[in-house]
């Protein structure tokens, strides 16, 4: 079972990381209008759907991405001092109840909605001869039916720490530093820090002139 949790968070992991790189595209995108409009006095039409589209498929393709790494939003306020098997009949409830039943509804939604893009080849209407749209609008279920995998995984991994009271392991992948575990890394305690302070606040209250 954790071989297979853990090749759905691959999975999720590889189109999170793949999409990311449309950040960078965006970048280049804006910065390459911005350019056009204050310098040469030449704006693209196409340039708001293009930015759309782009947001819009990294968005939505990042959901079982940030699900796989526990990265969503929620109240952590008395979550974090539960014990895991308390965390896991939380999880497993708020995924019953409200996850799957709402991802499932985006997907079928979804699906219906990028089929009649399709059938009409539906383009934007921001712009005369617009870009297509119809393609954008297929990846909603694409990403409904990530995030449906990714949930079940998550599901799993709540019925998991329910039996054995530990949560099973994830993917590992880039996170946030935390501070004090850098400190402990290059060995520096915060009384050096205060020190070393200190030393900079007299070092530049020696510079200053005296009156």
């Amino acid at each position: 079972m954790q071989k297979l949790l853990l090749r759905i968070d691959r999975i999720s992991t590889w189109v999170g990381q793949t999409f990311s790189w449309l950040i960078v595209a965006l970048t280049f995108l804006m910065t390459y209008e911005i350019f056009a409009r204050r310098f040469f006095d030449a704006p693209h039409a196409w340039v708001f759907d293009a930015q759309l589209q782009l947001y819009g498929t990294l968005f939505m393709l990042a959901g079982a991405y940030t699900l796989s790494k526990s990265g969503h939003v929620r109240g952590d306020v008395l979550y974090g001092f539960f014990s895991p098997r308390v965390q896991a009949s939380i999880d497993l409830t708020l995924y019953v109840a409200f996850f799957i039943p709402g991802v499932v509804a985006l997907t079928y939604a979804g699906t219906i909605y990028a089929a009649d893009a399709w059938k009409i080849k539906e383009m934007s209407s921001v712009m005369v001869d617009g870009p297509p749209v119809y393609t954008f609008k297929t990846i909603i279920p694409i990403a409904g039916a990530l995030m449906i995998l990714q949930g079940a995984a998550e599901i799993a991994r709540c019925v998991i720490c329910l039996r054995d009271g530990a949560w099973p392991s994830r993917v590992e992948d880039v996170q946030e530093v935390d501070v004090d575990e850098l400190k402990k890394m290059v060995n520096v305690k915060d009384e050096d820090i205060q020190a070393l302070d200190k030393y900079v606040v007299e070092q530049e209250q020696r510079k200053e002139p005296k009156p």
